[in-house]
């Protein structure tokens, strides 16, 4: 069978084994307990937030943080529309959906010296001829219950979070094992603990302490005059938009920003300007910030029946210069690496962002499957979205302090792909390689729009872009108009993966054995998901097919067999009215293709375009020459283990 040629592993499906593991070759993989205060992991996490969580996906981790418990009220609140995507590819989107407030326009009012409070419009916040999107709103649930949603998972996976773990600092071990030796003290006791680990991640806010042993890493930015404050709670008022996204402008008094939340709560941003009044920002209290507020709604009238959280902050945009060590075992994210205001409901999105992007990185290199390029690529591709961040909420905070609301509501139309999410877009690297004979709309570094079409084994109408779980596993599409004809070129294709000398099934055969030794950490609701469904060909790479035959004219028998083991990613392109643009998933990803081309798109594990190609699929050695080109692209980051990792 294909998948015995290419892993060299027989797999059975079960992920229910040992977990005890190699660090690279060099000392247990999961958290072994060798006296009181010492111990390993693979990755140690600093910082249980979103950020930090996250990279609990995808590899091995060990998670420790200072306070005692999640976050319980305030921070961030709003998920933008891709990371709701990612949590549903993660399958963890479904309680949060429930919980959450769904936000689909935004308000616009103003009121001058001579003109009372008044509404200058309502837009759709994500207009479907603007941006592409499955779920066309901001999620507004608090951080707490967005970091509750990961603890559970964790939970269940076995991963518990260390509390009251205060990070002291990490070095490099002066032995050949190449581990950082990493020091933290317990809050409640003051006790200290070493933990040995192959990386260490600083998920730890602005003031981040693993930032500071990272040398010449330091924070480079501004802050603005103004300071915010935020308040969050049950009101009572008659204001007619409350429960939309809103910005309200008062030339005299300064703006707020409403937005609804979980449980009927609303959060009010309310900027205090400088001026006679008001003396020193950051020391000005819950009921000054109340009162400003309801000068800048007056005539509406706004009262508190509960207060949950309240804060104030000075606005300040920050990058790190270095996102990294010089040996690329010290990495940081989130707010760790860049801070920005938090009015465009960006921070939570892009941390967790960040670390989606860092952590198959990481499960990849610490099975000794990477080249250094692949960790490096980390920084080269989050600083350049830092640098976007930092530009576009640049304009934005000026845009909302200047106080033009329709500049304001200018300036988010035109950002408001970037704002979702799904226009943060990475530049051509060794990850992402220039397409040749491409249509449609994928670009290599971009992510994919939704699409729909059914699955052939159960005749499920599906998104074709989250059907496939993440499992940290590259997506492989082939797009086929009529399999019939182009069938020597899937043959010769999986011909070309299969042979001895193919770099694809040396990595596959690697990959089998490292998750054998090292399996993916097993939840008993896997049973739901059946990930051996996608990983029966390799544990590297899922493919699918996409045809717009009729399933009538073809049999999954009659494929060959690396295609024949994939069954449950075989679609039939022929549901467009689904769509939400009415289009087919093959026009709208790769073009329209005549009757003997084959479109093939390499997704990488976090969802976005590595590569893209067309091929006549009559044409001479098509498909061996696709195969190499598969190849090529792994090469380009990927490695066979040498003895010695074994």
């Amino acid at each position: 069978m294909i998948v015995d040629e290419v892993n060299g592993v027989r797999q059975n499906g079960d992920t229910n084994g040992s977990t005890n593991g190699e660090l690279n070759g060099h000392g247990p993989a999961k958290r072994r307990e060798t006296n009181g205060s010492r111990h390993t992991s693979e990755v140690c996490v600093v910082g249980a937030g979103p950020a930090g969580l996250m990279l609990a996906f995808g590899v091995s981790v060990e998670v420790i943080d200072e306070r005692p418990d999640q976050t319980q009220a305030g921070r961030a609140d709003g998920l933008q529309p891709k990371t709701i995507e990612t949590l549903r590819q993660l399958r963890l989107a479904d309680s949060l959906l429930a919980r959450g407030a769904k936000v689909y326009d935004i308000c616009f009012w103003e009121a001058t010296a001579n003109r009372r409070l008044r509404r200058l419009g309502r837009e759709i916040h994500y207009p479907a001829l603007v941006v592409d999107l499955l779920d066309d709103y901001i999620l507004l649930v608090h951080q707490g219950v967005v970091e509750g949603v990961f603890i559970e998972d964790l939970l269940k996976r076995g991963v518990q979070v260390k509390r009251s773990h205060q990070f002291q600092s990490f070095k490099r071990q002066d032995d050949d094992s190449g581990l950082l030796e990493i020091e933290c003290k317990t809050t409640t006791n003051g006790e200290k603990e070493t933990t040995l680990s192959k990386y260490i991640v600083g998920c730890d806010g602005a003031r981040s302490k693993v930032r500071t042993c990272i040398p010449d890493t330091y924070s480079v930015g501004k802050s603005h005059e103004s300071v915010w404050a935020v308040l969050d709670g049950e009101l009572i008022s008659d204001f007619p938009d409350l429960w939309s996204k809103t910005v309200v402008y008062s030339e005299v008094h300064g703006s707020i920003l409403i937005v609804p939340r979980e449980r009927g709560t609303t959060r009010f941003y309310v900027e205090i300007k400088p001026d006679t009044e008001t003396g020193n920002l950051r020391e000005l209290g819950q009921e000054f910030v109340m009162k400003r507020a309801k000068q800048i709604l007056a005539p509406y009238s706004v009262e508190w029946r509960t207060v949950e959280w309240f804060g104030n902050y000075q606005i300040g945009q920050r990058i790190a210069n270095k996102f990294a060590d010089p040996h690329l075992q010290a990495f940081i994210a989130g707010d760790a690496s860049h801070t920005h205001s938090p009015k465009a409901a960006q921070g939570m999105n892009t941390s967790m962002h960040d670390s989606w992007n860092l952590a198959w990185k990481l499960n990849l290199s610490s099975r000794g499957l990477a080249k250094p390029v692949l960790l490096e690529s980390y920084e080269m591709e989050r600083r350049k979205i830092a640098h976007d961040l930092i530009n576009f909420d640049y304009e934005h905070a000026n845009k909302m302090a200047g106080g033009d609301a329709k500049a304001l509501a200018e300036n988010f139309r035109t950002n408001v792909r970037f704002i979702s999410g799904v226009g943060v877009e990475y530049d051509h690297n060794v990850l992402n390689h220039p397409a040749k004979r491409s249509g449609g709309e994928l670009r290599p570094g971009c992510l994919v729009p939704p699409a729909k079409v059914t699955r052939y084994i159960d005749a499920n109408p599906i998104d074709v872009q989250l059907d496939i779980p993440m499992l940290g596993q590259f997506r492989v599409y082939f797009f086929v108009p009529d399999i019939h004809n182009s069938m020597p070129f899937l043959q010769t294709f999986c011909n070309g993966l299969t042979r001895q000398d193919s770099l694809f099934r040396k990595l596959s055969q690697a990959a089998a054995a490292s998750y054998l030794e090292k399996p993916r950490t097993p939840t008993s609701e896997d049973v739901y998901i059946r990930s051996e469904r996608y990983i029966s060909v390799s544990e590297l790479t899922t493919f699918a097919l996409i045809t717009t035959m009729e399933k009538a004219r073809v049999e999954i028998q009659d494929l060959p067999p690396l295609f024949a083991r994939s069954a449950w990613t075989f679609y039939l392109d022929n549901v467009p009215y689904l769509d939400t643009r009415r289009q087919t998933c093959t026009s709208k990803w790769v073009g329209t293709l005549q009757k003997d081309e084959v479109s093939i798109v390499i997704l990488r594990p976090d969802g976005y375009v590595g590569s893209i190609s067309r091929w006549d699929s009559l044409g001479v050695n098509a498909g061996a020459t696709a195969a190499d080109w598969l190849n090529s692209y792994y090469d380009g980051f990927l490695k066979v283990p040498d003895d010695k990792a074994k």
